[in-house]
């Protein structure tokens, strides 16, 4: 079966670094993204990565949040730095089969990340 499981979330105060990680099993993508909700507002990419290394990122978190892969674990890291308070929200670990459709058909169930100012 497919499943994809984060870990790594928590309390933060501002400035502060985390580390996500995403755990998937079942079978290997073509791309795995990070995606995060706020309480009343819509679900955003935040950073995403394909089999082939390329990666985007959210405006918003250029320069300070890495995305990265580990082939042999199978396993997707979102490594966030100088972390604001309105990064708090349930970071969600998605997955895509199709090589250039950007499309992500498995989710994880989140993981939540609060950062205190």
């Amino acid at each position: 079966q497919v499943q994809l499981v984060e870990s790594g979330g928590g309390l933060v105060q501002a400035g502060d670094s985390l580390r996500l990680s995403c755990a998937a099993s079942g079978r290997t993508f073509s791309r795995l993204g990070w995606f995060r909700q706020a309480p009343g507002k819509q679900r955003e990419l935040v950073a995403a990565i394909t089999s082939g290394g390329r990666t985007n990122y959210a405006d918003s978190v250029k320069g300070r949040f890495t995305i990265s892969r580990d082939d042999a674990k199978n396993t997707v890291y979102l490594q966030m730095s100088s972390l604001k308070p309105e990064a708090t929200a349930v970071y969600y670990c998605a997955a895509g089969t199709i090589p250039i459709v950007v499309r992500y058909a498995y989710w994880g169930p989140g993981t939540q990340v609060t950062v205190s100012s």
